[in-house]
């Protein structure tokens, strides 16, 4: 480190993920310490171990441990140019219960705490650009914070804002021009229809409110405002966005009586709704992606009639759902220029159960849809397959079926026979987890596991059959003829004995286990080519 440039020795201290090891080089060298002075980024975090052993709660915590605010303030004391400041603590620090602990009304992790940072922002403040604070839920939530309020008088220069984890009081704040991103997330706040913010904060361009809590009826009324994520936590009576210049939109709600979008010039959008009495949305001129997730589909999908010609990319799924069945020709005639479609496993089953029960039939008419993705539970595989083959029948321009089960049951029967009925469909195949139907709001919507996805092409459409494994953890790999010819092909023996794979069995023949022998040699279909 000595003998690298000034600038290049400050640019690498400031990349430091945690500045907990920036403390630690300050503590053994003065040239670190000299250099330290110069960094533009400090980032600290408190571990769980550091808060155990700070409680004297681990064997080794007899060791003295410098308190957390003390080292901060000594990170932040000296420097003279500090562009981003980021103090939190870590998340696995938010899964301990007040039971946990002895001291209810400590604060040595109350990182909003108006005291703490009176200390160290006005030092800092005269180039900070970046600021996020989360703290330590079970000290700072029955705490009221005018963090704000300090944060406004100080920071003029700020751009971008985060605050986790906390109560935030409104008193006192004024507007802050220059800041251009604000992120509140699990935040308790007392300002129950947003007024404050629309007003303080003029020109935001991002606007994330994750769990934010204390609304009422919330308006976001915000001009500038180009992309926002808005999860609301609680059932506010109504919920209104009134952005000209909106284009992208992530909104998740669970029953609010009302909800009106002004925003003519939304691109993207992803909606997840349990309930609304009243959907209220402005005609969207721009809109090319689509996301929705609610137990009535049908009832949405008239509330945005004026749309549907837009849209290009489409995902949609149901849950908890005992209204009418959502079909796939209501799709297609709604949304008649889609090219690509998700359906989630409750809109799956839907649509092959109204299939099934003889519901609406598609009238047969050019379509615009290539590629299929979706999340399947297989009841009856026969079902399944005829469902499968009334999509391909009806939809003459689709080339991509990408099908993930989320069991391995039959999977195998699945796959052979859709390949064999359909060998002008490039098929995709894998499995799916983490999803709840009956609580989509706590969990990763269509989360795709640590399987393999399969991809078959068939002789009708190249040369040579080809197949290639992805996997979560693993590139994308192709058979070459190199790694043919050194038996080095990621073939399921292998993976399994990386432990990629749970199973080694070869997914074609389900019977014996797949190698590079048993699929270039062995296995009947090779022996004949």
């Amino acid at each position: 480190m000595d003998e690298l440039p000034l600038e290049l020795a400050v640019d690498i201290l400031s990349r430091l993920t945690n500045s907990d090891d920036l403390a630690r080089c300050r503590a053994v060298s003065k040239t670190f310490n000299s250099i330290a002075r110069q960094v533009r980024i400090v980032n600290l975090i408190c571990t769980r171990s550091r808060f155990l052993k700070s409680r004297r709660l681990l064997p080794e915590s007899e060791i003295i441990t410098t308190p957390f605010k003390a080292i901060f303030r000594k990170l932040v004391s000296d420097s003279r140019d500090l562009q981003s400041v980021s103090i939190g603590v870590e998340k696995a620090l938010g899964g301990l219960q007040f039971i946990d602990l002895e001291e209810d009304e400590s604060d040595d992790l109350y990182l909003t705490d108006v005291n703490f940072v009176q200390e160290w922002l006005p030092n800092v403040c005269g180039n900070l650009e970046i600021l996020s604070i989360s703290d330590f839920w079970i000290q700072s939530c029955w705490r009221r914070s005018g963090v704000l309020a300090l944060i406004s008088s100080n920071c003029s220069s700020l751009v971008e804002l985060e605050l986790k984890n906390a109560w935030l009081s409104v008193e006192g704040l004024t507007e802050m021009p220059n800041l251009r991103s604000l992120t509140l997330e699990f935040i308790r706040i007392d300002d129950e229809n947003l007024d404050k913010i629309n007003s303080c904060f003029p020109f935001l361009q991002v606007l994330n409110l994750i769990g934010v809590g204390g609304l009422k009826e919330p308006k976001i009324h915000l001009l500038h405002l180009r992309a926002c994520h808005w999860t609301v936590s609680n059932a506010p009576l109504s919920l209104a966005i009134s952005a000209p210049n909106l284009v992208e939109l992530t909104l998740k709600c669970v029953k609010p009586k009302g909800l009106v979008l002004k925003t003519p010039k939304l691109a993207k959008f992803q909606l997840l709704l349990e309930e609304a009495n009243d959907v209220s949305f402005s005609e969207f001129q721009d809109l090319g992606t689509l996301e929705l997730v609610s137990p009535d589909i049908n009832r949405l999908i008239n509330c945005i009639p004026h749309f549907g010609n837009t849209v290009r990319k489409l995902t949609v799924d149901s849950f908890k759902s005992e209204r009418a069945k959502l079909g796939l020709e209501t799709l297609l005639e709604a949304f008649p220029h889609i090219v690509s479609l998700g359906l989630g496993p409750g809109c799956w089953s839907e649509m092959e159960s109204c299939l099934e029960k003889g519901g609406p039939k598609h009238r047969s008419r050019k379509s615009k849809l290539r590629e299929i993705k979706a999340h399947i539970q297989t009841r009856d595989v026969g079902v399944t397959v005829s469902f499968i083959g009334y999509i391909i029948e009806n939809c003459s321009g689709l080339t991509d079926m990408r099908l993930l089960k989320h069991d391995h049951g039959v999977r195998s029967k699945l796959i052979r026979t859709c390949t064999k009925c359909h060998p002008g469909v490039r098929w995709k195949w894998g499995m799916w987890g983490g999803f709840n139907p009956n609580n989509p709001f706590g969990s990763q919507q269509f989360q795709v596991a640590g399987e393999d996805i399969y991809e078959w092409k068939s002789r009708e459409n190249v040369q040579s059959n080809v197949l290639s494994i992805k996997h979560k953890e693993a590139t994308s790999r192709s058979i070459t003829t190199s790694g043919l010819s050194k038996g080095r092909m990621p073939t399921h023996d292998r993976l399994f004995r990386w432990n990629i794979i749970q199973n080694s069995t070869c997914v074609i023949c389900n019977e014996e286990e797949e190698s590079h022998d048993h699929l270039f040699f062995r296995y009947r279909f090779s022996a004949e080519t």
